[in-house]
């Protein structure tokens, strides 16, 4: 049964075409994913659909009967009211029957009332609902349900309006980033719950776990046009792949045809023949198709890293209370040349406090922090940009300089460097206002980078960025060589990018895991308890199990993954140097250093693999 049907829908601003003839469907029991970069026109389809906007031409249906809800970045509660007066706001007919049997609880002595209520509650089947909305509440850490919404904070009120939603089970869905707030285990459990409910979805999201193991089909708006893939983002990965191969060979043979074309344009006459007319018409799609080379704008990141001493930064026996909860217990470490740290936790035990306890922004109430005198702290917040009245993007990167300077002794002037984040000459001439969260993100990162830290620090970087740059980012980090802390929900972000975990258990307690977020996920599913509500004793001694487990010790253990993940790097970066040799890519001039950087890499993976075998022996 289709559901909604989008038709041939375009939308220009002034002579900017954001997409043109435009068309898809949204079918009962479909999971779907949007796809597209920032500022192609993802936000104005979704916003096209919800009635938020209209296309220049053609039209989104919908079916009469079907019950739709939208969950967007900006919420639409009604702040003066409670938690459980929002979610009795909805026209819901079982939550208006839930509500006059919580109201006739309130006042016992109505014995007729509370009857009639519960009678309802049973006429409508309203008890099991009843349970499955106070546990999506519960799951959501909504429990206080005689809060005020002016009272919540703004992960609170995401979280609210994703409960109002799910609890009012409409036949489609429409979900605009719905993990953003979201902890490690909320976004996990709206995982399995999307998975298990026959609900019809439609979503943007960054959040690449969440797409493969939630959606049955990808649609992506790419250069304009929509492509459909059957499948999850494994599937629409490969897929993607070999799209963009057979166009680019399509190219090619076009090109090929074009010139030998071209040539026979030329020498016709001006008085042509219908047969030589014909020719000419196909030469002009001949030209178009050849024309139509792809033009991938991507990010680009790099940074001239200022030097690094041997004093990195080290916390001394740290405390930090507050009224209603403990946020750091006499914790101390030292960090070394270049780590790569993972923060997990749930909301509220403490992780951002923490970054700001690093970095100085605020004291904590016992202890010490150290940074070493080398050290450049680049801090990229959840807070973002805060621009001033007026100011243009080009304003903000020149409040760096004129000029910036790069790797190898190279210098950038403030507009080549937004063009490099995707800034083009108009854009940067725009009101930062202007921006979308995307591209505000996007300019955010630009002003952390452009200062050559040394020591970088990442709140949460991946919320509002497209996948595209997402991939940008993960391969710029991945190449880094300074040091790395990052507080992320992003599950294939945190797996492809750090080497240990700092876990934030909550009342002080902080654990360094020796490995990435699929590591410890498949530790704490092996630890966990059967019974509900107890608390296991194998966690809080982990370290103790993964020495007797292993045969390592907590340091070798650490050692042994930091060389794994060495090992693949090496691996990695010797294969794209042979295959430069390979394909004949190596200029003359640059044939021995290319050589000379091979025999180093090939000595140290030597060297890396002597060291895996020693300590793999030792877990036999």
């Amino acid at each position: 049964m289709n559901y909604l049907s989008v038709e041939n829908i375009s939308k220009s601003y002034g002579e900017r075409v954001l997409f043109d003839n435009v068309s898809f469907g949204i079918n009962k029991d479909q999971k779907i994913a949007f796809i597209a970069k920032n500022g192609s026109g993802k936000t104005t389809i979704m916003n096209m659909i919800n009635g938020l906007d209209e296309p220049d031409t053609g039209q989104v249906i919908i079916r009469k009967e079907i019950n739709m809800a939208f969950l967007s970045q900006n919420n639409n509660l009604q702040d003066e009211l409670t938690i459980e007066e929002n979610i009795f706001a909805s026209d819901n007919e079982i939550l208006k029957v839930i509500e006059r049997y919580e109201k006739a609880l309130e006042n016992p002595n109505d014995e007729e009332a509370y009857q009639r209520a519960f009678d309802d509650m049973d006429r409508h089947n309203a008890w099991d609902f009843e349970t499955q909305f106070k546990q999506i509440l519960y799951k959501l850490k909504l429990e206080d349900l005689k809060m005020k919404v002016k009272n919540m904070s703004g992960g609170q009120k995401k979280r609210l309006s994703l409960a109002i939603i799910l609890i009012s089970k409409p036949d489609l869905l429409i979900l605009d980033e719905p993990t953003n707030h979201l902890d490690l285990e909320m976004i996990e459990w709206l995982e399995d719950y999307f998975a298990k409910e026959n609900i019809t979805l439609f979503m943007v999201t960054h959040d690449r776990f969440f797409l493969e193991r939630v959606c049955n089909e990808i649609i992506e708006l790419d250069n304009g046009k929509i492509y459909q893939y059957k499948g999850n983002y494994s599937y629409y990965l490969a897929k993607k792949e070999e799209r963009l191969a057979s166009e680019n060979a399509s190219i090619d043979k076009a090109q090929n045809l074009f010139v030998k074309e071209l040539a026979w344009m030329r020498r016709q006459p001006k008085a042509r023949t219908t047969k030589s007319k014909s020719r000419q018409d196909d030469f002009y799609k001949i030209k178009e198709v050849a024309e139509s080379r792809r033009k991938e704008n991507v990010v680009e990141l790099e940074i001239n890293m200022e030097r690094m001493g041997s004093k990195i930064i080290e916390m001394v026996k740290l405390n930090k209370n507050f009224p209603d909860r403990t946020i750091l217990k006499d914790f101390s470490y030292s960090f070394q040349r270049g780590e790569r740290i993972g923060i997990i936790g749930k909301n509220g035990t403490g992780k951002s406090t923490f970054l700001n306890i690093l970095t100085q922004t605020i004291q904590p109430d016992s202890g010490k922090v150290i940074i070493g005198d080398t050290i450049k702290i680049g801090y990229y917040t959840q807070s973002g940009i805060n621009p001033k009245p007026g100011q243009k993007v080009i304003d903000i990167i020149k409040e760096y300089g004129e000029y910036i300077p790069l790797t190898k002794g190279k210098i950038i002037s403030a507009s080549q460097l937004l063009e490099r984040f995707l800034f083009d000459a108009k854009k940067q001439y725009d009101f930062v206002e202007k921006l979308s969260g995307g591209e505000l993100k996007r300019l955010y990162l630009c002003t952390v980078l452009i200062q050559n830290p040394n020591f970088l620090i990442l709140d949460e970087p991946t919320n509002d960025l497209d996948i595209v740059t997402l991939n940008v980012l993960e391969s710029f980090l991945l190449d880094y060589p300074g040091c790395l802390l990052v507080v992320s929900h992003d599950r294939y972000f945190m797996d492809k990018i750090v080497d240990h975990l700092f876990v934030f258990r909550g009342e002080g307690e902080i654990e360094d895991f020796p490995g990435n977020y699929s590591d410890f996920r498949a530790y704490e599913d092996s630890a966990e308890p059967k019974v509900l509500n107890s608390v296991s004793t194998e966690k809080t001694n982990w370290k103790e199990k993964q020495t007797a487990s292993t045969g390592l010790s907590f340091n070798e253990q650490k050692e042994f993954n930091k060389i794994e993940k060495e090992i693949k790097d090496l691996e990695y970066n010797k294969k794209q140097i042979e295959q430069e040799f390979a394909v004949g890519k190596v200029s003359d001039d640059k044939i021995e250093a290319k050589a000379n950087e091979l025999q180093k890499i090939i000595k140290s993976l030597e060297e890396k693999e002597e060291q895996w075998f020693e300590l793999s022996s030792k877990m036999e």
